[in-house]
């Protein structure tokens, strides 16, 4: 210790060594520190688990609300399998970011939560027991040396006041010499005052000589005191450091997806499903669900029969979901039942093919909307009652001849009360009548 004490002797040093007086204060301060940082890093990873957790919620909403629109939508076949893949990724990378989450707040913010408790010890009367012995072990250390530092200062000060005072007496009996006026008693006495004043000069060199070379020999023990408590404080901000090492590389395995096997499985599989997709396979689907690929009960001739002049009442009536029947033709050939392991189109999924084919059809390009309507021979004589007008709250296609269409906001009279059923008999404003659903439209006040 002492060779650098005296190694650094003669040297320019800052004056905020932290050999001065009070300067070991930013050491102890570092304690403080190391728990605040503690605490730092418990909030950083609590913060990036909430982002954790929102991406994966946000994964699985985007999954549902757009595995239901790719549903309800217009695809169809392998691509629409492939399309779904996309969601079922979203869902099992949500998954996988739910599990790094978990392991953020129950793994590492666990433990740097209890290496804190056990690191750093409160005190009733507050602060931490770590920094308490740490102030006490460096003033300790200081108090002998800064005792014998202040000695130091008090002889410095008081030799140079009394080389000020020598100067100045000398100066009085220089000048003197050249003043007739002063008497020989009073040159004497400036004589006197030059004399005592080296003598003081002599005096306090010699104790500020004194008081420098017992500060010196004081030194080195100073500084090996004082390294020692430096090097306990040294030693808790390793293991605060080397914690806080072994915390982020945790961390960062548990944020690292790439190296999860079932991570690559999942974009391995993603791959897979996206070349499956096949054009001749869905093309070939289409065609023999919904193009020519059809088979078609084609009219033939009919006897007439007694139940065909039967009038039949709404709740008998039943709506076909599949094909075109012709009531009465009997069939030359079955209709072939739909693969069960075949895709469904969005068509199937979203609504019911009409019974019956006629040019009233919205879709049928050949309707004309200037012909007349035409009455339904099936609709059941209504009696009269009082005329109502009402507004669509929804769209609505009908299904059959005898059922009205409408748009959302359009206004039509309503002529029948609701059924048992829940239809509703109305007239749109060009003077078409038909049946509707009742809860799609409200009256208008």
């Amino acid at each position: 210790m002492s060779d650098s004490y005296y190694d650094s002797v003669g040297e320019e040093v800052p004056s905020d060594s932290f050999w001065e007086v009070g300067n070991y204060k930013r050491t102890v301060k570092r304690i403080d520190d190391g728990h605040r940082l503690c605490s730092d890093l418990m909030n950083c990873i609590h913060e990036r688990a909430r982002i954790e957790k929102g991406y994966a919620q946000q994964l699985t909403e985007w999954a549902k609300r757009w595995r239901q629109l790719v549903e309800k939508g217009p695809q169809y076949g392998t691509v629409e399998k492939a399309w779904h893949a996309f969601m079922s990724e979203a869902e099992k990378v949500s998954e996988l970011h739910i599990e790094v989450k978990s392991a953020l707040m129950n793994e590492d913010f666990e433990k740097i939560k209890n290496w804190q408790k056990e690191a750093f010890h409160k005190q009733i009367m507050g602060g931490f027991k770590e920094t308490k012995e740490a102030e006490d072990g460096f003033r300790k250390a200081q108090k002998p040396w800064a005792k014998k530092l202040k000695e130091v200062e008090a002889a410095k000060k008081a030799y140079h006041v009394a080389c000020k005072e020598e100067k100045l007496a000398v100066s009085r009996e220089t000048n003197s010499k050249a003043d007739p006026a002063l008497n020989p008693e009073q040159l004497k006495k400036l004589q006197d005052k030059v004399d005592k004043s080296k003598q003081d000069v002599l005096k306090t060199r010699e104790k500020y000589e004194k008081a420098l070379k017992d500060l010196d020999n004081a030194t080195p023990q100073y500084m090996e005191n004082m390294e020692q408590v430096f090097e306990q404080c040294q030693q808790f901000e390793e293991r605060r450091i080397r914690f806080f090492r072994e915390v982020l590389l945790e961390v960062q395995k548990h944020l690292d997806l790439s190296t999860v096997p079932g991570y690559k499985n999942i974009y391995r599989e993603l791959e897979q499903n996206i070349k499956a997709a096949d054009t001749v396979e869905d093309l070939r689907w289409f065609r023999a669900n919904h193009g020519p690929g059809m088979s078609m009960n084609w009219p033939q001739f009919e006897d007439w029969s007694a139940d065909l002049n039967r009038t039949l009442s709404r709740r008998e009536k039943k709506k076909a979901t599949d094909g075109v029947t012709l009531t009465g033709i009997n069939q030359t050939e079955p209709v072939p039942q739909h693969n069960k392991n075949s895709s469904v189109s969005s068509s199937e999924k979203n609504q019911s093919y009409s019974a019956d084919w006629s040019d009233e059809e919205t879709n049928n390009p050949f309707s004309s909307n200037d012909a007349p309507p035409e009455t339904n021979p099936f609709d059941e004589d209504t009696s009269p009652t009082m005329e109502v007008r009402v507004r669509a709250l929804y769209d609505y296609e009908g299904q059959e001849l005898d059922e009205l269409s409408f748009k959302t906001g359009e206004e039509l009279t309503k002529i029948e009360d609701e059924d048992e059923q829940g239809w509703c008999k109305g007239r749109l404003d060009n003077g078409q009548v038909g049946l509707y659903p009742a809860n799609y439209v409200e009256t208008i006040q």
